[in-house]
């Protein structure tokens, strides 16, 4: 008998716990650690706990075609690459629940309209704000981006830190992921693909957590 609740394709639950079962949660999560829920520097913990949740994992609640709906068409024939650099990803690892903290890249070669920038970012916040792995998450920004815009290229990068691998197990700080996806012409096409990593790489230098 399988009594998981439904699950949405993105993964989500479509019936939620109530705030009482989640802060029930914490307070077991807090037994097990080994210390008492009930002392007075963490009677609040489990209610600070699920509403820093509601922020951490507010992905779910956002749809990201939605975000890109509104475009607009009065570009001057503008078709070179559009590029938001330096995008903060906040985002946290499926398989042990800890911060992953960089930056994404996001890039695309429009056809005849063009998205407002922010509008960018917040496609990656939709994605990045949910428990997730640095490679779907590359992918998903790409593919949205490909599918609503239907632009003549894609590119997403992000370089991130995982604290997976940082502050526990392997226990190597400083090092950085990069992932990439690149569809349409800077796939096919290596001068645009050149030209995309030249402007990304002429930016000044600085900490994965700036």
């Amino acid at each position: 008998m399988n009594d998981q609740a439904p699950k949405t394709a993105e993964g989500s639950l479509t019936g939620k716990p109530t705030r009482e079962e989640a802060e029930a949660a914490v307070r077991t999560l807090i037994r097990w650690a080994g210390d008492d829920p009930t002392r007075e520097g963490l009677l609040d913990t489990p209610k600070r706990v699920t509403k820093s949740y509601l922020e951490f994992f507010n992905g779910y609640t956002v749809d990201p075609v939605s975000i890109l709906e509104r475009t607009f068409e009065e570009v001057e024939g503008y078709d070179e690459i559009i590029l938001l650099r330096d995008i903060r990803v906040e985002s946290y690892c499926e398989h042990h629940m800890v911060p992953i903290v960089g930056r994404a890249h996001v890039a695309y070669l429009p056809s005849n309209r063009v998205v407002g920038i922010s509008k960018l970012a917040r496609v990656v916040d939709a994605y990045s704000k949910r428990l997730q792995i640095q490679e779907k998450l590359t992918a998903q920004i790409a593919n949205t981006l490909n599918d609503v815009l239907k632009p003549r290229g894609v590119a997403v990068i992000i370089e991130a830190a995982h604290e997976c691998m940082t502050t526990r197990g392997v226990h190597k700080p400083g090092v950085a992921l990069v992932t990439s996806r690149m569809l349409g012409a800077f796939r096919d096409d290596p001068n645009t693909r050149r030209e995309l990593l030249a402007i990304i790489g002429n930016r000044p230098s600085g900490g994965l957590a700036d």
